[in-house]
């Protein structure tokens, strides 16, 4: 049976960080930017999402890899802001993949956030792309492969410097070059 889950993945240079062995915080997800799929997630997509969640007291799942069976820890904070879907939580040092991905982000061998979700509303723009307006937010995953593979995460101690914003901004600059194209 089909669940209809959609699952995008996001690298977000230092974007991502481990501190203290376990803190993780980043974006998940950017507003207005297109990713491989085609899709552009827009602001607001997740607000009724999160807010029924919170009256419902439940949290956005923090898996490994999409797999429910392998929660990996906790999402203390989940919420847009101008920028885009902010995520910020702990990895349980109790279970063993946890301890895995600690170890894993910090010698650059995880790079990605994925988000998974349900399509609520969604339309087409005159490039093509599908812009989404409503999202049931699911999960947010720790993943090997995100849909944008221009950027990676940091690992703890990993500073944004002014070269590697500098960088971010070609990539930026390159991407919406790219999609004017189209």
């Amino acid at each position: 049976m089909d669940s209809g889950l959609e699952m995008k993945f996001c690298r977000f240079d230092g974007e991502l960080n481990v501190t203290d062995g376990v803190k993780i915080e980043g974006y998940a997800s950017l507003f207005g930017a297109c990713d491989q799929g085609g899709d552009v997630v827009q602001k607001g997509a997740y607000a009724a999402s999160l807010k029924t969640l919170e009256a419902d007291k439940r949290r956005v799942k923090m898996l490994w890899q999409h797999d429910a069976t392998q929660p990996i820890g906790i999402w203390d904070e989940v919420r847009e802001d101008a920028r885009g879907l902010y995520v910020k939580g702990r990895l349980l040092e109790s279970v063993g993949r946890a301890k895995e991905a600690v170890a894993l982000i910090e010698a650059g061998a995880i790079d990605g956030l994925s988000i998974g979700y349900r399509t609520l509303k969604a339309t087409m723009n005159d490039k093509g792309q599908r812009l989404l307006t409503e999202l049931e937010l699911w999960e947010v995953s720790l993943v090997t492969f995100p849909m944008l593979p221009s950027a990676r995460v940091g690992a703890k101690g990993d500073s944004l410097t002014g070269e590697t914003l500098r960088e971010l901004a070609a990539i930026f600059d390159d991407a919406r070059q790219e999609m004017a194209r189209d």
